[in-house]
């Protein structure tokens, strides 16, 4: 029996349906939808060439896309060089327990290094047991708290 192929790449413009389909299920997770128009601007920007756009990475299995992840290089003050911000990391949840939550995180840790910039940061909620067992082995857990403007 062959191992599954696993592949991750950047994302293209035939990729859109199972984009959509997979960023519909991760705003889903976290109890929140938003309309069309921040659905085809978002993949637009992900495509684009603008430095201050977020960049696209599409993990397929097998050729069935089963995941994704969003990350943004900015300016820190305090570092000389741009960090990297991890913003959305989903994978199908068929597809998780394989590795592949791990590999698209290595895969953004590639394009950071590559890039230059020396960190990579993501938030999560705290009750996000799963995804927090993976990012306790692949990231180190910071004392930092959240906070948004209010409303």
């Amino acid at each position: 029996m062959a191992s599954p192929t696993l592949i991750i790449r950047r994302l293209a413009p035939e990729d859109e349906a199972d984009w959509r389909r997979l960023w519909t299920d991760y705003l889903t997770f976290y109890g929140t939808s938003l309309p069309d128009a921040v659905f085809s601007t978002t993949f637009a920007r992900l495509l684009g060439d603008d430095p201050r756009d977020f960049n696209g990475l599409i993990a397929t299995l097998d050729g069935q896309a089963v995941g994704l992840a969003h990350y943004l290089f900015h300016r820190h003050c305090w570092k000389i060089e741009e960090v990297c911000y991890l913003q959305d990391l989903y994978l199908d949840p068929a597809a998780r327990g394989r590795g592949l939550g791990c590999a698209l995180i290595e895969a953004v840790y590639a394009a950071a290094d590559t890039a230059g910039a020396p960190a990579v940061y993501w938030l999560t909620q705290d009750s996000n047991l799963q995804a927090r067992a993976l990012y306790d082995r692949v990231g180190q857990l910071t004392p930092f708290i959240e906070y948004n403007r209010a409303p």
